[in-house]
């Protein structure tokens, strides 16, 4: 893959986050440092780091999708108030591969699990919400 200033900036942006930002987010922070860039050119270059498994894109079916710079197997939770996307530290649940192939007559070759909940802050909001 060639060099890009670019894509380095998204690169940069994306390292250690654990917030999952949407491209919009990318774009917005990136376009402080290069002002030209596109959302065409940030859609593109996350598009590709994608495919050459440097980031991970999660799409939740709840929003835009969200990039995930910790490329290891890990599982989410989806805010269904907010909308954020959390990583969840939680063992390993690969074994549903096998549970899911005894009952398919194909080959199962992964899974894509995401978890629903709703997050503490708007658990803290919806309390403060209900003290008189």
């Amino acid at each position: 893959m060639k060099y890009s200033r670019q894509r380095e900036c998204i690169r940069e942006f994306l390292a250690g986050r654990k917030d999952h930002p949407t491209a919009e987010t990318v774009y917005t922070s990136v376009k402080k440092e290069y002002p030209n860039i596109s959302l065409g050119t940030v859609y593109r270059n996350l598009s590709l780091l994608t495919d050459v498994g440097e980031i991970q894109k999660i799409s939740t079916g709840m929003g835009p999708d969200r990039f995930d710079w910790n490329t290891n197997p890990h599982y989410h939770v989806l805010c269904k108030k907010c909308g954020s996307v959390m990583d969840l530290k939680m063992e390993n649940i690969d074994h549903i591969n096998i549970l899911a192939g005894n009952e398919f007559e194909g080959r199962i070759e992964g899974h894509i699990a995401y978890f629903l909940g709703t997050c503490q802050k708007c658990m803290e909001q919806e309390n403060n919400k209900n003290i008189p």
